[in-house]
């Protein structure tokens, strides 16, 4: 196929901001008449899978797949009705084994619809193995796609689509596997064509919801967003894994354990919606106030009573709830009812504050009520069993008060049993077994050998335990017809009771997921103006323009560890400096400062307060990365092509209001050509010139600057890290400031680095001959006049040798005096 360069994204219907990641094919011309909006159709591909959502879909308007990477959604889904909100699929395909959440949001999805809405979707199930992973891939490598160029090898078309497509998202992969199987199958737009005409792809882009930043995993790697690390422990070292080091890890100060689920739910949906982020930066600076420490430590302390109220509603309706449920739920609705209460007293200007006074009903009075009243813990706990308070059911009072008073009646029964059996018998008692009844229990005798001899009048045996015979007799035949099996019977109508107090709770549910949902929004608020507060960081300030200044910017991990952390600024305009090239020798702070600049506007972007001075922040709307972690291990090549991958996906996809970072861009390949690239994308986005993205790029290809491969313009802006050197010894200022380096300090690099002194002052020696243009000699040959000078000498011992003489020993001769001067002179 042809191929044109790729226009900027544009948006699908329905309203999805969606990015171009290929190149397309250009339009075809149709008369203005003949366009006809109606027919444009969307086909949906959705996968859910243990929280993360997957979903792909075809628009026959512009003939395009759109895909979205796998994405945390919960189990109310609503991600993906907010995705089929704007998307109106026609028809929506899943997988026939799919988890009940999934199955049954489908399947109520045409009910909810608005009776009015004619473009309710179809509903298809296809097999579980149409959606395998490597059968996915394979459909997806194997298929001919116009857009790629037809001259590429099998491998460079792996390349080309790994640049486009991100294969490091299984379920978004399956989607899509399946996807093409469906458009193959209902031959979507081709119904009355030949069937060796394949269903048209002119483009793979990827789309975001409104007002969600795009950011890929990589960027969440190399900015250590998440991080996991084997659990210490050894009972988890298998299998469990535990936060490291990273930016959740810091910010996640949430008492409950749907503030932590929620606030990684924010982090992996950055917004850019200006009236939500300043909802959430208006709670935080409440909470920083200090007239209202007394407030934070009340909810905090109410926060952490709030237990996982969805899984004891889900037990609830499987009737398997425990006592320890019981108790959860008690102290989490007693708590949230303290939450409304702290909140009704604070200012309603706050929308959450005002959110949680109202719906958090009289609901829950009730249901703590109805606990209080119903559930004795303290007896349950004994138990080990839902028990129930005195005064609920008088049934099972008065079953209870028997139970009590049972075994001063049965003393007096034993009396009456021992005085009509035999005088041989010394002693016996009644006991009461549940699910069996009352028995007569004497010790057994000597004289009771056999079975036999266990025989007495008048008494039914019944078992032998522990030497103490057990009978039926009159008297306990007609205690199980007076009393019953009483525990039994005060279990089951306890039972009842539960089921009924369980159906008065799950009708009243909504309240409590209610709970579950602001609570966590106010947990997470919580957490993050206690981390402001601790770190002093400030609130960012939001504008409609491009670009960004941050004032003594600061990186939110790096000073946790460091002694002292020198900040630095960040600014980057609408027409000047959109572009900054960051020199400066290794180990001065340029992967830092990149890394920097990104964990900023990305915490900014969750709504939370940020690790500077001051900061403006303008419109994002994407941030991408190239930069090695430190725990990359690949080298050549192969890091090389990950540079290209990484790079390609920020060059097809980020717009004039997109970060991107790059770090030493280059490596693993000819200098060359990293140069030449470099230069070339950079020329790319300069070319742009105020439509091109918010670039920082930091590199020791010092050429770009002296070759001046790059335009004199004002979008152009470099930097370096403030170095200084004292004789032997380079200093670190760890400031960036305006200008150029030239000198990489390589030498002073590798002294700090260790390395062997012999091997420095080689290098440097090497390197000073390079710039001088001088021959460099080697220092493990000896040099041209040595070795003249053992050539002659071995020579004069073969011409002072007499082969004449008998005396002479030519074995010995070679062995002593030729080959050890040969070895020196060869």
């Amino acid at each position: 196929g042809k191929e044109a360069e790729a226009g900027p994204a544009r948006s699908p219907p329905g309203g999805v901001a969606a990015s171009a990641t290929s190149c397309l094919l250009p339009p075809l011309l149709v008369p203005e008449q003949e366009e006809d909006q109606e027919h444009s159709e969307a086909h949906m591909s959705v996968l859910w899978f243990a929280g993360q959502l997957a979903i792909t879909y075809y628009d026959t308007e512009d003939c395009s797949v759109y895909f979205m990477p796998d994405t945390p959604d919960n189990e109310d889904l609503k991600l993906l009705q907010k995705v089929i909100g704007e998307v109106l699929p026609q028809c929506i395909m899943t997988s026939a084994k799919q988890d009940q959440n999934i199955a049954k949001f489908l399947t109520n999805l045409k009910d909810t619809a608005d009776d009015k809405d004619t473009r309710k979707p179809e509903i298809v199930l296809f097999p579980n193995t149409d959606f395998g992973l490597e059968v996915s891939k394979q459909r997806i490598l194997s298929r001919q796609f116009p857009f790629i160029p037809s001259h590429m090898t099998a491998t460079e078309k792996i390349l080309y689509l790994s640049s486009i497509i991100p294969f490091d998202s299984p379920l978004m992969i399956r989607a899509l596997g399946g996807l093409l199987k469906f458009l193959d199958r209902r031959r979507v737009g081709v119904e009355l064509e030949e069937s060796t005409v394949a269903v048209p792809i002119l483009a793979f882009k990827k789309f975001v919801l409104s007002d969600i930043v795009n950011m890929d995993q990589d960027t969440y790697c190399v900015l250590q967003i998440f991080k996991s690390d084997i659990h210490p422990s050894v009972y988890k070292l298998s299998s469990g894994l535990k936060e490291g080091f990273s930016l959740y890890g810091i910010l996640n100060r949430c008492r409950c354990k749907w503030g932590g689920k929620l606030l990684r739910l924010w982090l992996t949906r950055p917004t850019r919606n200006l009236t939500e982020l300043n909802k959430r930066l208006d709670v935080i600076h409440f909470f920083l106030l200090a007239q209202n420490h007394e407030t934070v430590l009340t909810l905090q302390n109410c926060l952490k009573n709030i237990k996982n109220v969805p899984l004891i509603l889900k037990r609830m309706t499987l009737s398997q709830s425990k006592i320890s449920d019981w108790q959860a739920l008690y102290k989490t609705v007693y708590s949230a009812v303290g939450l409304r209460d702290t909140c009704r007293s604070l200012p309603n200007t706050i929308e959450l504050f005002q959110t949680i006074s109202r719906v958090f009903t009289d609901d829950l009075h009730y249901i703590a009520s109805l606990i209080n009243k119903v559930v004795d813990f303290e007896g349950s706990i004994s138990e080990n069993r839902f028990t129930v308070r005195p005064n609920v059911d008088p049934t099972i009072d008065e079953k209870k008060r028997k139970l009590m008073g049972l075994s001063d009646f049965l003393t007096e029964v034993a009396r009456k049993e021992l005085e009509t059996l035999d005088n041989h018998i010394p002693s016996c008692c009644v006991i009461y077994i549940p699910l069996i009844g009352f028995l007569l229990s004497i010790p057994r005798l000597p004289t009771m050998v056999d079975k036999s001899d266990f025989e007495i009048k008048g008494l039914d045996f019944m078992f032998l335990s522990e030497d103490k015979l057990h009978y039926r007799s009159a008297r306990t035949k007609e205690l199980d017809s007076m009393l019953g099996d009483l525990h039994c019977e005060i279990r089951d109508q306890e039972t009842l009771i539960m089921h009924q107090l369980q159906t008065k709770i799950l009708e009243k549910s909504e309240v409590l997921n209610s709970v579950i949902e602001y609570t966590a929004h106010l947990d997470v608020l919580l957490a993050l103006a206690v981390m402001a507060r601790e770190n002093a960081y400030c609130r960012p300030h939001f504008t409609h323009r491009h670009g960004f200044h941050i004032k003594d910017g600061r990186h939110p991990l790096t000073e946790l560890c460091a002694k002292t952390f020198v900040s630095n600024p960040v600014n980057s305009g609408e027409a000047t400096g959109r572009i900054k090239i960051i020199t400066g020798p290794n180990s001065s702070g340029k992967s830092v400062y990149l890394k920097q600049v990104g964990l900023i506007i990305f915490m900014a972007l969750i709504g939370s307060y940020v690790p500077a001075a001051e900061a403006e922040i303008g419109t994002i709307d994407g941030i991408y990365t190239r930069i090695h972690s430190r725990e990359s291990v690949s080298v050549g090549l192969s890091t090389f092509m990950i540079d290209l991958n990484q790079v390609a996906k920020a060059v097809n996809n980020a717009t004039e209001r997109s970060l991107v970072l790059i770090d030493e861009f280059g490596k693993g390949t000819n200098t060359m050509d990293g140069l030449s690239l470099l230069a070339a994308v950079l020329r790319y986005w300069i070319s742009q010139g105020t439509q091109c993205p918010q670039v920082f790029v930091s590199t020791n290809f010092h050429s770009l600057m002296q070759l001046e491969l790059l335009p004199d313009t004002p979008l152009l802006q470099y930097l370096t890290m403030e170095t200084q050197q004292d004789g032997d010894e380079l200093i670190f200022f760890y400031q960036v400031k305006q200008g150029i380096s030239t000198v990489s300090h390589a030498a002073n690099i590798a002294a700090l680095a260790g390395m062997p002194v012999k091997i420095i002052e080689r290098g440097v020696e090497i390197s000073e001959r390079i710039r001088s243009g001088k021959a460099i000699e080697r220092i493990d040959h000896p040099s041209k006049g040595d070795q003249m000078e053992r050539c002659k000498s071995l020579v004069e011992k073969f011409l002072c040798l007499d082969l004449d003489d008998p005396c002479v020993d030519l074995e010995e001769f070679m062995r002593k005096e030729v080959l050890p001067s040969a070895a020196s002179v060869l």
